[in-house]
């Protein structure tokens, strides 16, 4: 059974048709919209700082969401999706994102909408991601550009295809 706790008397919220996995964890301060799906053993923790995030983006297995105390919480957009294991920090995601697996992103990162960050790539602390782009590499950089094939073939396609999946489990 999720793992959903109070901390300091907030409790998270979330909105409608949301899949929840057996065995994810998410504690206090973090507001989720509708058809948003957290998976196996992804850790969202708003313990030290608000977390908020918008309509139908996947958080998959492994994934920790987490904040700086006072100084970075984390705002993810609408349809994005954070691919396992990757570590998402004190950041801001806008709209139509993908984050690879095993990608971290740092405190005070923004990633601009209809972005992709590459598998393994790590953005370093106060990078700003511009719209449009692919970033990878350590520490990542821009590659090239997405164009509408990347935006409607990866991006789209995997924040579509986490709604199906979610509704293959029984509740």
């Amino acid at each position: 059974m999720v793992l959903i706790k109070s901390v300091k008397g907030v409790s998270p919220k979330f909105g409608k048709n949301c899949f929840l996995a057996d065995n994810a964890t998410i504690t206090g301060d973090v507001v989720m919209g509708n058809k948003c799906s957290v998976w196996f053993n992804a850790v969202i923790r708003g313990d030290v700082h608000y977390i908020r995030i918008g309509n139908n983006v996947n958080i998959q297995d492994g994934v920790i969401v987490h904040c700086t105390y006072k100084k970075a919480p984390v705002e993810i957009g609408n349809n994005v999706s954070i691919a396992h294991n990757a570590i998402v920090h004190g950041c801001t995601i806008k709209d139509n994102v993908l984050v690879g697996m095993g990608a971290i992103l740092m405190d005070h990162v923004v990633v601009e909408s209809n972005s992709i960050i590459a598998a393994g790539a790590v953005v370093s602390k106060g990078t700003i991601v511009e719209s449009g782009s692919v970033y990878a590499g350590v520490p990542a950089k821009k590659i090239k550009s997405v164009d509408v094939e990347l935006l409607k073939g990866e991006i789209n396609r995997i924040a579509d295809s986490y709604n199906m999946y979610a509704g293959w489990y029984d509740e």
